[in-house]
């Protein structure tokens, strides 16, 4: 639902911005809406959703040093306002940025969970801008996981998450790359640089994945969250290697089986620390958006519905929601 908020006030180390693009994530949208664990035992709604939002600097707070107007800025939301609470709130005409680094700086309190806010540079189109945020999470969950040349790896799942995990695998110089999803995603896997491809309703879908590497995958990442996937995943799995659970499906009710010695990965993401990265990757042409968006099929704020329909009926990966009616 889509209602009217009043505008969101800005404090002396944050700067007010002009919404442009948000995109529609799969996973943290979706338990969002549906009110999943774990955000159902922290958050109460109603709250206003959106995670991967690009806002412009219109206006900024006396203390503000790093932000000016025209910056375009990543991760910027709205906070709660008016007993709406925030979901990230990116999904607005109206967000708020902060100057982190000022705040850092001037010893002010509180500026660690801000670092998200980074400024993109002006060639970078806004609507692309939005999958920066995607790209970030999975690339620093991929370099602290140990991903490396050489690797072999296999992601469980073809949504966003999934397809960027293949892509960054591919960039960090992982040599065999595997993804197990839906048959309507192969196309999309492949373009962002999967080796093998099979389909998670085959019957002999896990077989075949096993056979890419005779010993087992060095990683393996449900992107998925769910039980029978990771289980199948660690099946998967060489004696020695890593795995990690992405997704967030059955958050809480997964175990991992006794047995081979294996490494679960537990160590999260820092979305700041793969900023300039995955920028080097995306210019030098590594990151292509094509996989993650359809530019000829942009919702409006008002059909935003529609968007999630999309999502729900997996005709698009990552649907794309302009926030305002003119773009600049």
């Amino acid at each position: 639902m889509v209602r009217e908020l009043p505008e969101p006030i800005m404090g002396e180390y944050q700067a007010k911005c002009r919404m442009l693009y948000g995109s529609v994530c799969a996973g943290t949208d979706t338990h969002l809406v549906n009110y999943h664990p774990p955000f159902s035992s922290w958050m109460k709604l109603p709250y206003i959703l959106g995670h991967e939002s690009i806002g412009r600097v219109v206006e900024v707070g006396a203390k503000v040093r790093h932000l000016k107007p025209g910056d375009m800025v990543t991760r910027v939301g709205t906070p709660g306002v008016d007993g709406v609470e925030s979901g990230w709130g990116g999904f607005a005409e109206v967000g708020i940025a902060t100057d982190w680094r000022a705040m850092q700086e001037d010893g002010v309190e509180g500026w660690q969970g801000s670092t998200v806010n980074q400024i993109l540079p002006p060639d970078i189109e806004p609507a692309v801008g939005t999958l920066f945020i995607t790209w970030r999470e999975t690339l620093s969950y991929l370099t602290r996981m140990g991903v490396g040349p050489n690797a072999s790896v296999l992601v469980i799942g073809s949504g966003g998450n999934g397809l960027a995990f293949v892509s960054h695998a591919r960039n960090l110089g992982a040599t065999k790359v595997t993804m197990v999803g839906a048959a309507n995603r192969e196309a999309d896997a492949k373009l962002a640089g999967a080796t093998a491809y099979f389909d998670y309703r085959a019957e002999n879908c896990w077989d075949q994945a096993k056979a890419v590497v005779a010993d087992g995958f060095d990683f393996v990442i449900d992107a998925v969250g769910k039980a029978e996937m990771t289980a199948k995943g660690q099946d998967c799995l060489k004696s020695g290697g890593t795995i990690g659970i992405y997704g967030l499906d059955e958050c809480g009710k997964i175990s991992l089986a006794p047995g081979r010695s294996f490494t679960f990965y537990g160590g999260g993401y820092d979305e700041a620390e793969t900023h300039e990265a995955v920028l080097k990757f995306y210019r030098a042409g590594k990151l292509n958006p094509v996989v993650w968006h359809d530019s000829k099929q942009t919702f409006s704020l008002a059909d935003i519905t529609e968007a999630f329909e999309a999502i729900k009926n997996r005709t698009l990966v990552k649907p794309l929601v302009k926030l305002n009616g003119v773009i600049a």
